[in-house]
C-alpha cells in the first residue's frame, strides 16, 4: 500500500464523518419548505437540481458502465430507490404513529444492521478494537441525542411505540444501513463521481413516478423564489456536494466503520436544532446544548480518531497479504 493511499484510508472515515454532517444543515431550508410544498416534490425538485451535475458526469463517465455486474446493477437500484427516496419516506410516515423520539432512538440500530451486512456480503473482519471504538461511538451518539439518558417526551405523549411505527423507522434504518455497505460493494468497479450519478439520476426517476402518482405538484404561480433558492442550496450542499465527499471517503474506508462515521448526522443535527431552528432555550444549556450532550460529542470525535486508525490498519493487514 502505497503513502498517498495510506494517508487516505486515515482521512477516509473522516471524510465520511464531514459528508453525514452536511446532511444535517438543510433542516433551516427544509423547515421553510415544507410549510408549503409536499415532501415528495421538495425531495424530487432537490434531485433535478443535482441532475444538472449527475449527467454531464454519467456522459463523462460512460464506459464505466460497463465494469457493473448484474448484482452491482441491483446494487445501485437499491441504493437510488431504497437509500435516497423510500427511507426518507418510511422515516417520515414513522412520525405518524410514533413520538419523534422513538423514530430517532431506532435509528441507533442502523450501524448494527451494516455492520452485519458488511460482515456477510463484504467479509469485512471485526476485531476488538473495531467493537471497543463502536460501543463508545455508539454511546456518544446516544448522549447527543438524549443528554438526559432518558429519550425526552413531547408536548406530554407517551412513550409508547406501536408495531406500525417502530416497523417504518426500522425500515428506515435497514434501507440506509445497507445503502452504504452496497454503496462499498460497487465501488469496487466504478468512479466515486459515476456512483454519485447513478444515485441521483435513478432517485429522480423513481420520485418522478411517485411525486406524479401522488399528485403532490404545487399549483402554478405557488412555488416563489425563496422556495427555488432554498430547494438549491439543500441540493448542493446536503446533496450532490456532500455526496462526492461521501462516496469519495468510502472509497477508502470499510463499510463497518463508514456506517459509525455516518453517526456525524445526528451530531450536526443537535447543533444545528440547537442554534438555528430551537425557539427557546434549555435552561441549564451551554451554547444551546446541555453538558450531556457536550460529552456526547466529545465521545463520538474521540472514538472517530480511533476507528480511523483502526480502519487504516485492517486495510494494511488485507493489503499485506
Amino acid at each position: 500500500m502505497n503513502n498517498s493511499i495510506g494517508r487516505m484510508t486515515v482521512w477516509g472515515p473522516s471524510l465520511v464523518f464531514f459528508a453525514a454532517m452536511l446532511w444535517a444543515t438543510d433542516a433551516p431550508f427544509r423547515s421553510h419548505l415544507t410549510e408549503t410544498l409536499s415532501s415528495d416534490f421538495i425531495v424530487l425538485a432537490e434531485h433535478a437540481v443535482d441532475l444538472l451535475i449527475a449527467l454531464p458526469i454519467l456522459v463523462w463517465c460512460w464506459r464505466e458502465l460497463r465494469n457493473l455486474s448484474r448484482s452491482e446493477w441491483l446494487a445501485v437500484l437499491f441504493i437510488a430507490i431504497g437509500g435516497s427516496a423510500l427511507a426518507s419516506v418510511a422515516f417520515t410516515q414513522s412520525f405518524h404513529y410514533v413520538n419523534p423520539s422513538v423514530s430517532i432512538l431506532l435509528q441507533k440500530v442502523q450501524p448494527l444492521i451494516a455492520i452485519t451486512l458488511a460482515w456477510f456480503f463484504l467479509g469485512e473482519k471485526l476485531n476488538k478494537n473495531f467493537w471497543f471504538w463502536t460501543v463508545l461511538a455508539l454511546c456518544g451518539a446516544y448522549l447527543v441525542s438524549f443528554p438526559n439518558l432518558v429519550p425526552q417526551l413531547y408536548e406530554g405523549e407517551a412513550f409508547n411505540p406501536n408495531t406500525m411505527g417502530a416497523l417504518l423507522a426500522l425500515t428506515a434504518a435497514a434501507l440506509w444501513g445497507a445503502s452504504t455497505v452496497f454503496g462499498k460493494f460497487v465501488l469496487r468497479s466504478i468512479s466515486f463521481q459515476l456512483m454519485t450519478s447513478l444515485r441521483f439520476i435513478g432517485a429522480f426517476m423513481f420520485l418522478g413516478i411517485l411525486t406524479a402518482s401522488q399528485h403532490s405538484f404545487p399549483a402554478t404561480g405557488t412555488l416563489t423564489s425563496t422556495d427555488v433558492l432554498f430547494i438549491v442550496i439543500i441540493a448542493v450542499t446536503s446533496g450532490v456536494f456532500s455526496l462526492f465527499i461521501y462516496y469519495y471517503g468510502l472509497q477508502f474506508t470499510r463499510a463497518s466503520i463508514a456506517t459509525i462515521a455516518e453517526l456525524g448526522f445526528p451530531l450536526a443535527a443537535v447543533f444545528v436544532n440547537a442554534y438555528f431552528i430551537a425557539s427557546t432555550t434549555v435552561p441549564g444549556a451551554f451554547l444551546g446544548l446541555l453538558a450531556g450532550q457536550w460529552l456526547g460529542t466529545a465521545l463520538l470525535l474521540v472514538a472517530m480518531l480511533m476507528l480511523s486508525r483502526v480502519n487504516r490498519e485492517e486495510i494494511a493487514t488485507i493489503a499485506g497479504r
